[in-house]
């Protein structure tokens, strides 16, 4: 596979923002699946919707397990659906990514995907509302309902890669593009190079110390882009 890149992009902080909108979704679908009005939510930066949705849980006293966790991704795919016009109202996609996902497309070899903590029906909604998803390649992606843990979604995403594609697919064809220091420990963990954009709530020194070595402030700059993930 030596002459493909897979990019694996995060898509919360790094390719969108909802500006609240998906915490009032979550909130919807805690309380439906619960019968307990979310009052606080668990950390949510680089973290998978199951242990996000398992320590909110765990905030307001409930014990889950993997049935209540695939109750509420249903009611959160659903409430995602119903209000999507109100996501593409109050949310946006960030300046740049339109511009690196149509950049990268146009390069050889280059296939696109997505590595996130959220469930895969969402990940697709959230795209499709802010017109990203054309350069997804969702077969290859890795998701929140995948495991809990982000280093592993790595591990899961290469090699769906490997058997759709039918080549293997070694750490070196990936790259990671995320927002966080936990996108940049997975990444590393798992040998994948690693493209970190300071556009969520970690800043470049924060990415940098989480050992990333390619650092952007933001995905503005396009040709800095492309020249991270064809030199990673």
């Amino acid at each position: 596979m030596a002459a493909r890149r897979i990019v694996l992009w995060d898509i919360d902080h790094t390719l969108i923002d909802t500006r609240g909108v998906g915490r009032e979704l979550s909130a919807q679908a805690f309380e439906q699946v619960t019968g307990v009005p979310m009052r606080k939510q668990a950390k949510i930066d680089g973290i998978t919707e199951s242990v996000i949705f398992r320590e909110t849980a765990k905030l307001h006293g409930l014990k889950t397990g993997r049935k209540d966790f695939e109750r509420f991704a249903s009611a959160l795919t659903k409430a995602h659906f119903a209000r999507a016009a109100d996501l593409r109202e109050r949310g946006h996609a960030l300046p740049g990514a339109v511009a690196a996902l149509d950049a990268l497309s146009a390069m050889p070899g280059v296939l696109q995907t997505v590595l996130t903590g959220n469930v895969r029906t969402v990940a697709k909604i959230k795209l499709q509302v802010f017109g990203l998803d054309r350069h997804i390649r969702w077969d290859i992606g890795a998701y929140g309902e995948d495991d809990e843990v982000r280093a592993e979604l790595v591990r899961i995403a290469l090699g769906r890669a490997a058997s759709v594609l039918g080549e293997p697919a070694a750490p070196e064809d990936a790259v990671l593009i995320g927002d966080t220091p936990a996108d940049v420990e997975a990444a590393l963990e798992n040998g994948v190079p690693v493209v970190a954009v300071a556009s969520g709530r970690s800043s470049v020194d924060e990415l940098r110390d989480a050992g990333a070595v390619r650092v952007l402030p933001s995905l503005v700059d396009t040709e800095a882009v492309v020249a991270m993930v064809r030199e990673a």
